[in-house]
């Protein structure tokens, strides 16, 4: 099990900690990174404050979750992957649907079962 804080992370560093980057393809990355996807191939891949994640980087989650294949920054050849995908939030995502903060789409794939837990006062 692979897991992934989306609000600790910088959105500049996002794409490049999610599908892995080659050496060469920005100014600091010195050596080629297998992503999180990667890291995760065969297992499972936890998103913990999906709700965080830029709207932009949103439509390239959706492609690897309908292609099951991560093309790394700076590389034209997809890498195809089986994981098994759990995403958490403490962010209203069907608000956010609603107010254009996150993709419908995007929510509906990622959505299959939803557990609420209450507050642990």
């Amino acid at each position: 099990m692979v897991s992934i804080d989306l609000g600790c992370i910088p959105e500049e560093l996002l794409e490049s900690e999610l599908f892995g980057h080659e050496k060469g393809s920005f100014t600091s990355a010195i050596k080629q990174h297998k992503g999180k996807f990667e890291q995760a191939n065969g297992g499972t891949l936890f998103l913990d404050e999906i709700g965080n994640i830029p709207l932009h980087l949103q439509a390239k989650l959706l492609r690897v979750l309908q292609n099951r294949a991560v093309t790394r920054v700076g590389d034209t050849k997809s890498i195809p992957i089986d994981i098994r995908l759990i995403c958490a939030t403490n962010k209203d995502l069907e608000k956010m649907v609603r107010d254009g903060e996150f993709r419908e789409d995007l929510y509906y794939r990622i959505n299959t079962m939803h557990l609420h837990l209450p507050a642990l006062r």
